[in-house]
């Protein structure tokens, strides 16, 4: 019979204790970051895809990363698309991401990428500070481009420095991919909006909770930029829910943020911000209110709005007064679709809120059609460009603050 010593046996103990807080590690990591979930969605199942065009974009793909988020779009999957390269600047993750998507050719960085003359098209899925740099290398490179959100992080010059280059690209296609767009609820709003079933909007609200528990470790970015920066940086999966209704702007905000409860935990990171959570009151163009927040405290994952108009309102559904029914109802017998629409073959809506591949196939189809995107850059800085100065706001005790505008 074999003997176990104590030190034998308290050995194997630690080695098994430290064996399973690996796996347990491994699971959380395997775990589905929120958002990211196949969520149901609901689309017109009377009428099916149809192509515009058979001619198939040559697009590349730029970053695997934490969250895997240059595939996430099912763009290597579209049928008018053909994926030419793919690219992270970590070689693992690279050979990962071409891998998965099928993909033979690679390149160490966008940089390399936008230097292939046959590419057409790059989806930058890239580090949030680098969004707009890498959107103007692109346009620059006469790529069409779509980036991840926010269109910019951080330095607010990089708001003009995109717009000129768009405007000096006009030709060319720049798309940010702002999930909550692509929502069931915001879908049908921004098509009533445009009916003019609402009226004008009195009162909207956009919502993102991101949910954090105290003492977990922070998700993983590329040179730590999440933990060096503020909520209103993040702001548009909320502010989307007027821009991408309305496609109208913000004017003015005043902002608070409430840190945490233990003083002792207030450290400023590297831009002094202590706020875990920002509430921002906007004034809008049309003269209405709209309160939008980013929240990293407990309870569930959000990405959620609701707007009030003159005649009616959407809150999930709509409701309205007799003049709002009514137009809704002629809305509607006059052939408005407020489903979404199918996708083609092989493209699935994916997460956010079944927005992933309605936004990539958006993309494509406005190449296709020499079309605005879904959010084109003016979309975009209208939602991004408010939550810097919310900030600002918010560091000056809630100091209403003008907003610069874009069209």
């Amino acid at each position: 019979m074999t003997q176990v010593s104590r030190r034998s046996f308290l050995a194997a103990s630690a080695a098994a204790a430290a064996t399973g807080s690996s796996l347990l590690g491994a699971a959380q990591a395997a775990e589905a970051i929120p958002g990211f979930d196949q969520t149901k969605t609901d689309y017109d199942r009377t009428k099916q895809w149809q192509p515009f065009s058979d001619r198939k974009v040559r697009v590349g793909i730029v970053g695997h990363g934490v969250c895997q988020f240059g595939l996430a779009f099912d763009l290597q999957n579209h049928p008018n698309v053909e994926l030419v390269a793919v690219s992270d600047l970590f070689p693992d993750r690279c050979a990962e991401m071409a891998r998965k998507a099928k993909c033979e050719k690679t390149y160490p960085s966008l940089e390399e990428m936008v230097k292939d003359d046959s590419i057409e098209a790059i989806y930058c899925a890239t580090d949030a500070p680098g969004h707009a740099k890498h959107a103007i290398l692109c346009l620059e490179h006469g790529k069409h481009v779509a980036t991840a959100v926010p269109a910019f992080r951080g330095d607010i010059e990089d708001a003009d420095r995109l717009l000129e280059c768009c405007r000096k690209n006009k030709g060319l296609v720049y798309a940010m991919f702002e999930t909550s767009t692509f929502h069931d609820d915001l879908y049908a709003m921004e098509k009533l909006f445009a009916a003019d079933v609402f009226g004008r909007i009195v009162y909207s609200e956009g919502e993102y909770c991101h949910p954090h528990s105290v003492g977990a470790p922070s998700l993983g970015s590329y040179k730590d930029w999440r933990k060096n920066g503020c909520p209103m940086w993040y702001p548009t999966h909320a502010t989307a829910y007027y821009v991408s209704v309305t496609h109208k702007s913000f004017v003015d905000v005043s902002c608070q943020g409430t840190p945490y409860f233990d003083e002792s935990r207030r450290v400023p990171n590297a831009i002094g911000n202590i706020f875990k959570s920002e509430v921002g009151l906007f004034r809008t163009d049309e003269g209405g209110m709209s309160r939008m927040i980013v929240c990293y405290s407990q309870g569930e994952y959000l990405e959620a709005g609701r707007i009030r108009g003159e005649y009616g309102g959407f809150n999930k559904t709509f409701v309205g007064d007799a003049t709002g029914k009514k137009r809704y109802d002629e809305a509607l017998k006059n052939g408005l679709q407020i489903k979404k629409y199918a996708l083609p073959p092989g493209v699935q809506p994916g997460g956010h809120g079944g927005s992933h591949g309605y936004l990539g196939d958006d993309f494509v189809d406005a190449i296709l059609r020499g079309r605005k995107p879904a959010v084109d850059v003016i979309d975009a800085l209208n939602m991004t460009v408010p939550g810097y100065y919310a900030h600002l706001s918010a560091m000056k005790d809630g100091e209403t603050l003008k907003i610069p505008q874009y069209a």
